[in-house]
C-alpha cells in the first residue's frame, strides 16, 4: 500500500545485487517495514510489508557491499553520497555556540546574499526529517532587495483589504462560539499587528520583512506533516547563521494567506501552490549590527515521568 504524497502516489523500488550482498543482514536490521530477511546467506524481499517502500533509503545507505538500489518516490542510486565526517564527530561545543549566538534579526545592510550563500542554505534545508518521503515542503524564494518589497507591499495591500477580519462586530459574533483567550488575541495582538503593518507600509516603512535581501517562504501541501515546513525553516536558518549571516523567522505572513477576500488571487500571482496547515518566512541578511551578548532561554515547563520530586511528590 504506497503511501500517497504530492508527487507521488506509488512505492519505491528495491533491487538487490546477489553477487555484492555478502549477507551481513544490515538490511534487514534498519527496515522498519520489515522488507528484508536473509534466506541463504543472502537478503531478500520479504513481499509482506505493511506500507511498501518510502524511500527512506536507509538500506541503500547502511549497505556496506553497495548492493542495494533504490528507484521512485522521487530518489535514485545516484543521490547516495560518502559521509564526510559522522554526526557524532561534531564539537557539541562548536554546535552550542553557533546556536547560543543566533538572534532574531530585523536590520539588514543593503548588501545581497549571494546566489552561493543561498545555495548552501537550500542544500542543508533539504536535509530536514519529513514525515513521509519524498519531501512535501515547498519553497517560494525571494533572491533581492527589490522582490521582498514587492511582495511586502502587495500582502499589506492583501490586509486592506481583510481588515474586516479583526472588526469588533465580527468579533463580538464569534464570541459565543470561541473561548476568551481566541477573542483576546485577535484583539491585543492581530488586530493591532494588522494595522501596524499597514499603517507603516503606506508611510514607506517595512515593518514586516525589515527590507530584507533574501526572505523564503516555507510551506507544505495537503499531504504535508504540519511541522515539516518549520523543521525545514529552522534548518536554513542554522545554515545561514554558520555562513555569518542574519535571520529571523516570520510566522504572522502565511495565516494571512490561507483565507479571505483575494488570498486565492494572490496565491496564484506569486506561485503558491497550496493553502497550508503550517509555514513561515524565513528573512535572511547581513545584520547591521552585530550581538558579542547571549540571552538565557528556558521552556515553559520540564517534566520528568514518574520521577520523584524532592518534596516527595511525583511529578506526571
Amino acid at each position: 500500500m504506497a503511501i500517497p504524497t504530492s508527487r507521488t502516489d506509488r512505492e519505491a523500488e528495491i533491487f538487490i545485487d546477489d553477487a555484492k550482498c555478502n549477507g551481513c543482514g544490515k538490511c534487514v536490521t534498519v527496515c522498519s517495514d520489515f522488507e528484508f530477511e536473509l534466506v541463504h546467506g543472502k537478503s531478500r524481499m520479504t513481499g509482506q510489508t505493511h506500507f511498501g517502500c518510502i524511500a527512506c533509503g536507509h538500506c541503500m545507505a547502511i549497505c556496506p557491499q553497495g548492493a542495494i538500489r533504490i528507484t521512485g518516490r522521487e530518489m535514485r542510486p545516484e543521490d547516495i553520497f560518502p559521509l564526510k565526517v559522522h554526526a557524532s564527530q561534531i564539537d557539541y561545543e562548536a554546535l552550542l555556540s553557533l546556536l547560543q549566538s543566533r538572534r532574531s534579526i530585523r536590520g539588514y545592510k543593503d548588501v545581497p546574499v549571494t546566489e552561493e550563500e543561498l545555495q548552501k542554505i537550500l542544500t542543508a534545508a533539504r536535509t530536514a526529517p519529513m514525515g513521509i518521503p519524498p519531501s512535501d515542503v515547498n519553497l517560494l524564494i525571494f533572491d533581492n532587495r527589490e522582490k521582498v518589497r514587492q511582495f511586502t507591499s502587495d500582502f499589506c495591500r492583501l490586509l486592506e483589504r481583510n481588515k474586516w477580519i479583526v472588526s469588533g462586530w465580527l468579533l463580538a459574533l464569534i464570541r459565543p462560539f470561541t473561548d476568551k483567550r481566541t477573542i483576546d488575541f485577535f484583539k491585543k495582538f492581530i488586530r493591532p499587528l494588522l494595522f501596524f503593518y499597514t499603517d507603516q507600509m503606506k508611510q514607506g516603512h517595512d515593518i514586516v520583512t525589515y527590507d530584507a535581501p533574501l526572505a523564503i517562504y516555507f510551506y507544505g501541501s495537503p499531504w504535508c506533516d504540519p511541522a515539516d515546513p518549520i523543521i525545514a525553516a529552522t534548518y536554513a536558518m542554522i545554515a545561514a547563521e554558520s555562513l555569518g549571516l542574519g535571520t529571523c523567522m516570520l510566522g504572522a505572513i502565511h495565516p494571512f494567506l490561507q483565507s479571505g477576500a483575494g488570498v486565492r488571487q494572490f496565491r496564484e500571482q506569486y506561485g503558491i501552490r497550496y493553502k497550508s496547515r503550517e509555514g513561515l518566512v524565513l528573512i535572511i541578511g547581513h545584520p547591521t549590527m552585530k550581538f558579542d551578548k547571549g540571552i538565557e532561554r528556558t521552556f515553559a515547563h520540564v517534566d520528568y515521568y514518574n520521577k520523584p520530586h524532592p518534596s516527595g511528590h511525583t511529578s506526571s
